[in-house]
């Protein structure tokens, strides 16, 4: 049975080939999900999740290039892109608690990233956590 990680992983690969320019993508993610066992509740987890980070992307990078002091965002692997993508988006819109989004985005980034991605998602993503937090302080006072 998958799980929300495996959800989530297959959200990566989704956002992984829609930044190469699949724009295709979309017509087979319910049979990729199918291949890999995502169903149901999963499965709409998933595309949910795909769905809200394509309708959000300019938002996601604008949070994600502010938090970036001396990387340039363009220079960023797809991969790493793709695990920020998805955790800023469940900072901003989900209500997840964020050392859950986070720990998910470092154990993700461990299988498919290199030695030091988890550490840098960890780092931009709680970066993007107090921004935001901040931001909603401002709002409210």
């Amino acid at each position: 049975m998958a799980t929300r990680t495996h959800a989530r992983e297959m959200v990566i690969e989704l956002l992984y080939a829609y930044s190469l320019g699949n724009d295709n993508i979309f017509k087979f993610v319910d049979e990729l999900m199918k291949n890999r066992k995502i169903r149901n509740a999963q499965a709409d987890f998933a595309k949910g999740l795909f769905n809200g980070v394509i309708e959000n992307l300019s938002t996601i990078d604008k949070a994600i290039k502010s938090t970036l002091k001396s990387w340039d965002f363009d220079r960023l692997g797809i991969i790493d892109k793709c695990i920020l993508r998805l955790g800023v988006y469940e900072i901003l819109y989900s209500n997840t608690d964020t050392p859950i989004i986070i720990n998910e985005a470092i154990e993700i980034s461990k299988i498919l990233g290199d030695d030091n991605t988890p550490k840098f998602i960890n780092g931009v993503l709680d970066a993007v956590n107090k921004n935001a937090s901040n931001k909603d302080k401002n709002e409210q006072n």
